[in-house]
């Protein structure tokens, strides 16, 4: 079985933070692939107690600009 999940990735001081947005696993590497690859092992471990609840719900991602 396999999910998808929504990934952010933030580049935090010298490294690469990768969050899942679903359940706030998150995890970091020196280059964006190795966060993700981390990320990927963590939500192994996370699914393995945590059985997902498909939902197949659209996704929207956007930014935003605020006037400070």
């Amino acid at each position: 079985m396999s999910i998808k999940v929504t990934v952010i990735v933030k580049k935090e001081e010298n490294w690469y933070v990768a969050k899942c947005l679903e359940n706030s696993v998150a995890s970091q590497g020196k280059t964006i692939e190795e966060s993700l690859e981390n990320l990927r092992e963590a939500l192994e471990l996370y699914y393995e107690d945590n059985i997902p609840e498909v939902v197949n719900a659209p996704t929207f991602i956007t930014t935003l600009e605020v006037a400070l």
